[in-house]
């Protein structure tokens, strides 16, 4: 069938939320994929940072076949040596002393997991940050700063108050003692890879010490080597109170986690909460494969060399006013140029991106994209944005 026909048939047969796609992927090896008439692409989105090692790895294939070949799911009624053997390992990641982890399905899930476990402090109020992204469903909406998301849906939960990102003097002004909980994202990824100033996360950290609210990071976006860091704070040396995650988490399969660290990961008591597939078996699998494909092939460090030489070759482009992120998670400002008819463009060139904002490209490939890749990426880049611009 071709892209129309696919399209046709969405139109008649799911809802409208995310309008209707232009083209329908079949399959996909690394970074490349293909369309349903034949076409192939570089896939520099990644599934929005969630393929964090790309498509049809053959770590992942062979964890999740022997997996699902064995136990495709259990109850949280049930143990099983996956989910212990991946918490294990992500506590070994935040280097903190005392953790323990909730396994959801979703980033959403992870983030209304942290905020039931804020009201265990015994307060109800939070402070969040404008622009911020941390989910839809009703409490990670309340959360996420986007007046746009959040007003066809009001009344929202009470007592969240937004503030700009990377002010610190507008947190020390928000936080009280009456804050149960700070949550903020390392990189703001929808709100067009916002990065905040060097000290922000040591500051709210110190605040949050002052004030006994605990401190949340919404490494969603920023998590599993995205940034050259397995979770995107780790350059300011401070350890959060709760770390939440999903999309790379899963190497392409549904998983979301909340990591409660030191006192507040003893809040949840039998019954407080509970997800039916969250710590799946085959989840589990495929998050541990994907962990060791990043550590056996040093990807967080070949993610840092990626980003210098995305950033030296973009950031001089006329049309280009800003080239910002860390590691695989980029967001190219541009100047005077629709972001959107720039990735529509870049799409039929044969690369796939998207605009968060009406001036932002965001580019978030697999960690295991190459260096011949990461060349035509920016060879193609280069072309659409010289024709753009060009009378």
């Amino acid at each position: 069938m071709k892209n129309s026909d696919f399209a046709a048939r969405w139109d008649q047969s799911l809802q409208a939320n995310y309008g209707t796609p232009t083209i329908a992927l079949t399959k996909g090896k690394g970074l490349v994929v293909q369309d349903s008439e034949g076409k192939k692409y570089l896939d520099f989105l990644g599934g929005i940072a969630t393929n964090i090692v790309g498509h049809a790895h053959p770590a992942i294939i062979k964890a999740v076949s022997k997996q699902i070949s064995e136990l495709s799911h259990v109850s949280n009624f049930y143990m099983h040596a996956g989910v212990i053997e991946l918490a294990e390992k992500l506590i070994e990641l935040t280097g903190a002393p005392k953790a323990r982890v909730f396994f959801a399905g979703s980033g959403a899930e992870a983030n209304e997991a942290a905020l039931k476990l804020s009201r265990r402090t015994g307060r109800t109020k939070i402070v969040a940050a404008i622009g911020a992204f941390h989910g839809r469903t009703m409490g990670a909406l309340s959360l996420t700063g986007q007046s746009d998301k959040r007003k066809p849906f009001l009344p929202l939960l009470k007592g969240v108050t937004h503030i700009p990102y990377g002010d610190l003097n507008a947190m020390r002004r928000a936080v009280s003692h009456k804050t149960a909980m700070v949550i903020i994202e390392p990189i703001m990824g929808e709100a067009g890879v916002v990065v905040p100033p060097q000290g922000y996360l040591k500051g709210i950290r110190d605040i949050c010490d002052a004030t006994g609210a605990l401190m949340v990071l919404d490494c969603v976006q920023t998590g599993m080597g995205r940034t050259g860091q397995w979770f995107g704070f780790e350059n300011e040396a401070i350890i959060p109170d709760v770390i939440t995650l999903a999309k790379g988490l899963g190497g392409g399969l549904p998983l979301g986690a909340m990591i409660a660290i030191g006192p507040c990961s003893e809040y949840f008591k039998a019954g407080d909460h509970g997800s039916t597939f969250g710590g799946n078996p085959v989840s589990c699998a495929a998050s541990l494969a994907a962990i060791s494909v990043i550590e056996k092939g040093k990807l967080l460090k070949a993610a840092l060399v990626h980003e210098k030489r995305i950033k030296k070759s973009i950031g001089v482009l006329a049309g280009v006013a800003q080239v910002r992120g860390a590691g695989l998670l980029i967001g190219i400002e541009l100047i005077n140029l629709d972001a959107k008819k720039i990735a529509k463009d870049l799409q039929e060139f044969g690369i796939l991106v998207n605009a968060p904002t009406p001036t932002t490209i965001r580019i978030a490939p697999a960690l295991t994209v190459s260096p011949a890749q990461i060349e035509k990426f920016i060879s193609v880049f280069s072309s659409v944005l010289k024709r753009a611009i060009t009378p």
